[in-house]
């Protein structure tokens, strides 16, 4: 056990390592973007739209992956947990390494999912063991800043890999990256978690608190919108590559197209750390989603008038404007879901992660699978997501007004 004080001696280090918890999840997904052609090649999948089901099985072990790790995380404390998710991911990684058809490698993905799921959860109750409110929004959209690096650099990093190796290395990466997680984890982070506040694992005290969880209104309303948001950057991730390569026939640029997405995330992320305490997350989300909405509305008009053509610089404006706002709704969504939570902030973490996770990789899975060599699915997606995301906005913050 340690307490706040020692944390933030080496505050830097620990952003970092908060950071590379969620950079392993976002590795596995951006590096293996430009490997699906080939892998759908090797293992004869004809079907370019089936290839997606390499990101799906990731987030869907993810999704179920949350389920587990939030209890055990508050009764065993923070770093046995991650150990536990870190060695399901390694042996996920072994796994996709060793494939030789197509379903092991979705076998080895979902474990890789499934445990990779492990350090996401857990960074988001160690960070509320030390931080509150607009700190911890402050302390999320810090890590997200750096974990953004991952998005932008992970494509062309895996197309320099395609042109020297096989997508197999791309794996060998990843275990690298776990187990350096693992090492890290063992020597510098201390146990984070209160004696207090360590529960027994009782199943019955566990579906008590998972009841208490769902039974928050604001914590609910907020982990909806952040699956619904998240569910259409999903579909944008997995249909990126058919996007860039064949509708706009980038080739080889593909990375650096979609880099500038990735690069609008991380510039807003340095924004939220800065703003957020004097504008306020309620604030911030609600003006990011009418913009979100307003460019949809924008580029959606465009495609009609054009007959379902986009030009790029015109796709380009929609993506960098689009990703700085979901750049500010990120860090502040996932603070404001669990701001209510600092009791059962594992459990918390959990069902937040669980309910938002799984609702994204249904809406990413239906977008990108609709993917028809158009850009009409995605935008629509955005347009659909967004305003939904808005009215539940207003309608849990005027519940907060009301009490």
């Amino acid at each position: 056990m340690t307490d706040k004080k020692e944390i933030k001696n080496s505050f830097i280090e620990f952003v970092s390592l908060m950071a590379l918890y969620m950079a392993l999840m976002a590795m596995s997904i951006d590096m293996i973007l430009p490997a699906l052609p080939f892998i759908g090649h090797e293992f004869g999948v004809l079907d370019e739209n089936k290839t997606q089901y390499v990101i799906y099985t990731l987030f869907l072990g993810f999704t179920f992956g949350q389920i587990i790790y939030g209890p055990i995380a508050d009764s065993f404390g923070r770093k046995p947990t991650v150990y536990a998710g870190l060695s399901l991911l390694i042996i996920g990684d072994i796994i996709s390494i060793l494939s030789h058809n197509f379903h092991m490698l979705l076998i080895g993905r979902f474990l890789q999912g499934f445990g990779a799921a492990s350090p996401r959860i857990t960074s988001m109750a160690i960070v509320r063991d030390l931080y509150k409110g607009r700190d911890m929004a402050r302390v999320m959209s810090l890590i997200m800043t750096i974990f953004i690096i991952i998005p932008i650099i992970a494509p062309a990093f895996g197309q320099l890999i395609l042109l020297v190796t096989g997508w197999r290395t791309m794996f060998v990466i990843f275990l690298a990256a776990a187990l350096i997680a693992t090492i890290w984890t063992y020597f510098r982070l201390p146990e984070t978690i209160k004696r207090q506040d360590v529960r027994p694992f009782h199943i019955k005290e566990i579906m008590r608190d998972f009841g208490k969880v769902f039974q928050n209104k604001t914590t609910m309303i907020y982990a909806v919108c952040s699956g619904m948001i998240f569910g259409a950057l999903i579909a944008y991730i997995a249909s990126s590559r058919q996007i860039f390569q064949d509708y706009f026939a980038l080739g080889k640029l593909f990375p650096l197209f979609f880099a500038i997405g990735a690069i609008s995330i991380g510039v807003s992320s340095i924004v939220n750390s800065m703003i957020v305490k004097r504008f306020g997350m309620r604030y911030i989300c609600y003006r990011a989603l009418i913009v979100m909405i307003f460019i949809s509305s924008l580029i959606i008009l465009a495609e009609v008038l054009q007959g379902d053509k986009v030009y790029l610089w015109q796709f380009m404006i929609f993506i960098l404007v689009t990703f700085f706002c979901v750049g500010l709704l990120f860090g502040n969504l996932n603070a404001l879901a669990m701001e209510p939570m600092g009791h059962i902030a594992g459990v918390a973490a959990t069902v937040i992660g669980c309910v938002s996770s799984g609702i994204s990789v249904i809406i990413g899975a239906l977008i990108g699978q609709a993917y028809n060599n158009t850009l009409m699915p995605i935008t629509v997606g955005f347009l659909i997501l967004t305003s939904l995301s808005l009215a539940l906005q207003k309608l849990v913050d005027k519940d907060i007004a009301v009490n």
